[in-house]
């Protein structure tokens, strides 16, 4: 059927029909069409959605994804017909079904992914079968490599080159801050690409864009690292790995991390970047992804297999996860408290101990430390100066100024103090309840939301003494993570009485 295009600006690839065209074509809300320009010889295939009343009959709808193949202008005349279904399909129903996908099976999902030929709606399908039936090792191998050989990759002359990725799971995480630029200063290359928060209240990618910018290609990723030894910025402006990140979408409303898929995930980006070496960080704790140390030890397993079958080197740290990593949650916060460590700080303790342990299994493993001196050669990296230094050079050729300091970066000027009930021990601190008030402050959007954390688990406290403050950068923001705090009860503290029936509030 001859058809007259309407550019439509929505973000979707797909054409919009009205009812009388779809019903003359036996096309339904849903099937797929090929769009073809005869002058141009261009076409390409769009999902269908119809109207009665948006456009008229005899116009076809093109959204702005899809002309971006098309590059069609207002009232070119298009021949459109109906399209076959992808044989992706036929895959995902097999993986419904119970059954395993095969190398070319997984390698037509991931190509269709990224080239937007499957709809949302048949991307959640293959996320939820693959995380009802799950992935076997050989499965997890071919998507992998599947993520990486449809996106953009870094090759560089000198190795090795090291990564390090940590599953997530515990607040303030903010350890690359401090790992990065002291595995760059010693002379190894650390292309780092992070992710943005999903479900947290800061990823690495948003604290990072308090100091500079971080969405550059893939080609600017390899000639910063190879100039000043790493970069670190956001994974989802490189293509490296994409299908990863259109994943992740389609994951986050079901609040789900499918194993098999977060393996892919974590080890694609790593191929990708050309990594040798990589430092998986597992944190383990009630509240986290892996709850116990067998898990852990399992999943560490899975990596270090992965990494062997894709010729890369793994070794994995099982850290405490019960408590979040220093005493802040939310961008400049994070970001303030990780700089202060770079210029010399000496606290907190629980930061600088598991970036300098994470750093130096990277170091040993390059064997830029002996067995069991990594630790210390990191720590004498950091304390010479010669991490922040690296860290400020990074910033420079990121776009950010090099001679910003931790106490140029500033907190929501609208704060609350959440105080003890009585005189006692934090026996309790709710992660997620923290990282849910972090989040309703602002965070990770407005960067200087979040929390400070003055008492953490088993600090004795007095009546009256700040536990944590909530930092906002609009006061309704405030206001209303005070309102939901008053019901999550994310601090307990108590003497010797362990429960009171009902709980008594803070305020």
């Amino acid at each position: 059927m001859k058809l007259t295009v309407k550019l439509l600006d929505i973000a979707n690839r797909g054409v919009l029909l009205h009812s009388t065209d779809a019903q003359a074509m036996r096309i339904r809300d849903g099937d797929r069409v090929l769009v073809a320009d005869e002058v141009t010889g261009k076409a390409a295939q769009g999902h269908v959605d119809t109207t009665g009343s948006l456009i008229e009959p005899g116009v076809i709808g093109i959204y702005r994804p899809l002309n971006a193949t098309l590059a069609v202008d207002e009232g070119t005349p298009v021949e459109v017909r109906g399209a076959e279904r992808p044989a992706s399909l036929s895959h995902i129903r097999k993986k419904m079904d119970g059954g395993r996908f095969t190398k070319d099976e997984t390698f037509d999902i991931v190509r269709d992914i990224v080239s937007e030929t499957l709809a949302p709606g048949e991307i959640t399908a293959y996320v939820t079968a693959s995380y009802i039936n799950g992935l076997d090792m050989d499965e997890v191998e071919y998507l992998t490599r599947a993520m990486v050989d449809t996106g953009d990759r870094l090759r560089f002359t000198r190795h090795p080159v090291v990564d390090k990725h940590s599953i997530g799971g515990v607040p303030g995480n903010k350890i690359t801050l401090l790992i990065a630029p002291i595995i760059a200063a010693s002379g190894l290359l650390i292309p780092k690409t992070s992710s943005r928060a999903i479900t947290g209240a800061g990823g690495t990618a948003d604290l990072m864009e308090v100091l500079a910018p971080v969405s550059f290609s893939a080609t600017e990723v390899q000639q910063m690292t190879e100039k000043v030894g790493g970069a670190i910025v956001w994974g989802g402006a490189t293509n490296i790995a994409p299908a990863d990140d259109k994943i992740i979408t389609y994951e986050y409303p079901f609040r789900i991390d499918a194993r098999g898929q977060m393996i892919a995930s974590v080890m694609a980006k790593k191929f990708a970047v050309g990594a040798n070496l990589v430092v998986i960080d597992i944190p383990v704790g009630r509240n986290t992804k892996i709850t116990t140390v067998q898990d852990g030890r399992k999943l560490a397993r899975e990596f270090i297999e992965l990494g062997e079958r894709l010729g890369m080197r793994v070794e994995c740290a099982l850290s405490y996860g019960e408590s979040l990593v220093g005493h802040t949650i939310g961008p400049n916060l994070e970001v303030r408290e990780a700089l202060a460590v770079l210029e010399g700080a000496a606290a907190p303790n629980s930061l600088i101990q598991k970036s300098l342990s994470l750093a130096g299994i990277a170091l040993e493993m390059a064997g830029k430390a002996a067995q069991g001196q990594g630790y210390q050669a990191a720590s004498e990296i950091l304390r010479s100066g010669k991490a922040l230094e690296k860290m400020r050079q990074i910033i420079e050729i990121q776009g950010g100024d090099p001679v910003v300091k931790a106490d140029d970066i500033v907190a929501g000027e609208y704060r609350f103090d959440v105080r003890a009930p009585h005189d006692g021990y934090v026996i309790e601190l709710n992660n997620s309840a923290l990282v849910t008030l972090a989040r309703l402050a602002g965070s990770p959007y407005d960067h200087g939301a979040g929390l400070e954390i003055h008492a953490k688990k088993g600090t004795r406290v007095k009546k009256g003494d700040p536990i944590f403050t909530i930092y906002a950068e609009r006061e309704w923001r405030l206001e209303r993570a005070i309102e939901v705090g008053r019901t999550l009860m994310p601090v307990v503290v108590e003497g010797m009485v362990l429960e009171r029936i009902p709980p008594e509030r803070w305020v």
